[in-house]
């Protein structure tokens, strides 16, 4: 059989394979913590500029249980963990792969699991994001069980337990760092004794490639992350102890900046940009370092108190402890919110305050919360009340786009001082989309242009 095609009509069709490609070319996926690379950036083009009046159109809703791990979605599919209790302190944890189109649940992993031993009242579910590579998902359960999963199917490739196989200990708030993906390694943060603070195995078979770190202070509730300065690759974890640089292939010490934390509790990100890293929490307060460009080094540029600090307060300038919420480094300075919920800006090379608002989550709330995701030269913010803020963030102060109601905040919380709950997991911003969860449901919002 023979084709014959007239030139109006090839051309017509190559506008619409070019129109086609163009589109591809312009989605992207959110595979992980933060999305590609950890960095909270969202590159799509076809971005809506304001929030509709009547909310953002949702594509679909789906049932789930409870949990803190925000979704990853990558290759049409939409990856989530959640729990439910069965008995007491017993619970079944579970991975779930849902269509992005439609929600439909297409398979799902269960494992039992015992939260005896975490501070019960937030011991609802797993807290690491899932970590998307190719044909693989792998999932972090709050108890420290980790699964390699086929995306297609469920299926176990393997598994590891870290309690069991790495002599771990747990800590109060469980098991938090999303397994990082670097090469052939998938990096974790696992605390096992003895020196495997942090252990690299195979991502394909999880055999054990490296142990790095001393064990003696618990893990942490942080995110690996890997940057690029004086010459190396180097993998950056804030832990309980410091701030620690690592070759991501050998798990060799590049570098260390002491920094003791009470209670462990060490949650936001690193952030990088140039030569500033920045780090912060509420009791060890902030650090910003400043990465050498000749060698892998770093040096403390600059330090703010903490709650731990003799006579800090939630007033003192010039610093900023964010418990949860990973701050943004932009354009040489620093954006973030403070323990008591308190918006704050601060000059990057100096720690010097610039301004201060209560006007992202309009309350002072102990450990108020938002994830920030940056759009070109705005910000889509997700806070602990369920909202939707479209806004700008400068040296001037910040700028109200736009404001929207998405989900229900259901997280327990038993310090908040107008709603009785919260919502301290992290939205998936993908495909023109913006995907999020609480303990009852997961729902898929169109973010496109237009919508």
């Amino acid at each position: 059989m023979r084709f014959v095609f007239r030139t109006s009509s090839l051309s017509k069709l190559c506008l619409v394979l070019a129109l086609g490609a163009s589109v591809r070319l312009q989605a992207d996926d959110w595979p992980e913590w933060r999305g590609k690379g950890r960095l909270g950036v969202w590159l799509e083009t076809g971005i809506l500029d304001k929030l509709p009046d009547g909310g953002l159109p949702v594509s679909w809703r789906a049932p789930i249980h409870a949990g803190y791990a925000g979704p990853a979605v990558a290759g049409g599919r939409v990856f989530v963990t959640d729990s439910r209790r069965v008995k007491a302190n017993q619970a079944i944890e579970r991975a779930v792969a849902l269509d992005e189109q439609t929600g439909r649940v297409l398979w799902t992993k269960e494992w039992p699991t015992n939260y005896s031993g975490l501070q019960l009242v937030y011991a609802i579910g797993p807290r690491a994001t899932p970590t998307v590579d190719g044909d693989r998902v792998y999932v972090l359960g709050a108890m420290g069980n980790l699964f390699a999963l086929d995306v297609a199917t469920g299926r176990v490739l393997w598994e590891k337990d870290y309690v069991k196989d790495f002599n771990a200990t747990v800590p109060t708030w469980g098991m938090a760092g999303a397994p990082l993906v670097d090469g052939d390694r998938l990096i974790c943060l696992v605390g096992g004794e003895p020196d495997a603070k942090v252990i690299a195995l195979n991502k394909f078979t999880g055999e054990v490639i490296w142990k790095s770190l001393s064990s003696e202070s618990e893990p942490g509730y942080n995110q690996p992350i890997i940057v690029e300065a004086g010459g190396v690759r180097q993998l950056v974890l804030f832990h309980p102890k410091g701030i620690s640089a690592l070759d991501p292939e050998t798990g060799k010490v590049y570098w260390e900046i002491d920094h003791s934390v009470q209670m462990g509790i060490v949650v936001a990100t690193p952030v990088r940009s140039g030569p500033h890293l920045f780090v912060t929490s509420q009791h060890g307060g902030a650090r910003m370092l400043a990465l050498d460009d000749r060698r892998p080094a770093a040096s403390v540029l600059w330090g703010g108190p903490g709650e731990q600090d003799q006579g800090m307060t939630h007033d003192t300038p010039n610093t900023l402890n964010s418990v949860i919420s990973t701050p943004v480094l932009d354009g040489g300075y620093v954006y973030g919110l403070d323990n008591d919920g308190q918006l704050r800006c601060l000059e990057a090379a100096t720690g010097k305050l610039v301004w201060k608002t209560d006007a992202l989550l309009k309350e002072h709330a102990m450990y108020g919360t938002a994830f920030f995701v940056r759009h070109n030269d705005r910000y889509f913010i997700n806070n602990d009340r369920g909202e939707l803020v479209l806004a700008k963030l400068s040296p001037a102060g910040f700028q109200e786009l736009g404001r929207t109601k998405l989900i229900e905040p259901t997280n327990p919380y038993v310090r908040r001082r107008q709603l009785p709950n919260v919502l301290w997991s992290h939205a998936a911003y993908a495909n023109r989309h913006i995907v999020i969860r609480n303990d009852k449901e997961i729902v898929r919002f169109s973010a496109a242009s237009g919508s």
